[in-house]
């Protein structure tokens, strides 16, 4: 079983130090998962003057687009349980009067009861220890009839970006193999799991929506620096290897992942995610 509390505290510590490369890398994550954004946004439906939070919001980029939609009347609460994402997440966000940024853990909210018109999340709840305190948190702060809609990765088989270096540190002994149970990437990738944890949290049955794209890496160079900068524990995990280990991993990883490289060295990695809207 997964000590969640310990969970919490690793978690913490690895979206800190990720924090640098996930702003160094802003450009390329908007050119890749840009569409995912735009999918919450549109879904949401954020109406000028209404009052809407992000939740795990990383490093902003939903919250600009949900504080482009509210507009000057309106107010966006962008939230994330790591201070230097939110440090991340201000920078961006730089003179945008209708934002506040907060540093908030999603299963203890510090907002009162029915305060926002909707809620917003990209790839936050499978990562959260408590996913279902989480989803019921989002339900009290939101107002009755108001939408949730957020993104989750699907299934490993369809996330093979993901999958595959993963498994490529199982198979050299530097991570434990994955744990269905427990909290991470993969941990909401069955419709059905998501039903389940929406409907507990006291939500009507959610619309579920598949939303595929591919991140495109330049070359081996740029595939191996979005792993090590962006990918949260298993990134720690890489870093942390002796530096001669570290090379075999990458020379294996890059191995693993050729069959996904063009003629010109680029790679172009098939994605899959969930799209949940819910009121």
């Amino acid at each position: 079983m997964v000590d969640l509390d310990e969970y919490r505290q690793q978690s913490l510590a690895s979206w800190d130090a990720m924090a640098p490369g996930w702003k160094r890398r802003r450009d390329w994550l908007r050119a890749n998962t840009g569409l995912v954004n735009d999918w919450i946004a549109a879904k949401g439906d954020p109406q000028p003057g209404q009052t809407w939070l992000d939740v795990a919001g990383g490093p902003g980029d939903l919250a600009l687009a949900i504080a482009d939609r509210v507009g000057d009347d309106g107010h966006v609460i962008y939230t994330d349980f790591s201070p230097d994402m939110v440090e991340v997440a201000r920078g961006h966000g730089e003179g945008r009067a209708n934002m506040e940024f907060r540093v908030l853990d999603a299963e203890r909210m510090d907002l009162e009861d029915d305060s926002v018109d909707g809620v917003g999340c990209r790839y936050g709840y499978m990562l959260m220890a408590d996913p279902a305190a989480a989803l019921r948190e989002t339900r009290r702060v939101l107002r009755d009839g108001a939408p949730l809609a957020f993104a989750v990765w699907s299934t490993p088989d369809r996330n093979l970006w993901a999958a595959i270096p993963a498994m490529t540190l199982v198979q050299r002994g530097h991570v434990p193999p994955p744990d269905p149970t427990a909290p991470g990437i993969f941990a909401l990738g069955m419709p059905e799991r998501i039903r389940e944890l929406v409907t507990g949290a006291g939500f009507p049955d959610p619309e579920i929506e598949e939303i595929t794209f591919a991140f495109q890496y330049a070359d081996d160079d740029d595939l191996w620096d979005a792993l090590v900068s962006l990918a949260g524990p298993l990134a720690r995990a890489v870093n942390a290897l002796p530096e001669d280990e570290r090379e075999a991993t990458r020379a294996a990883i890059t191995e693993n992942v050729s069959s996904f490289k063009g003629d010109d060295g680029s790679y172009t990695v098939p994605a899959s995610s969930w799209g949940v809207l819910a009121r």
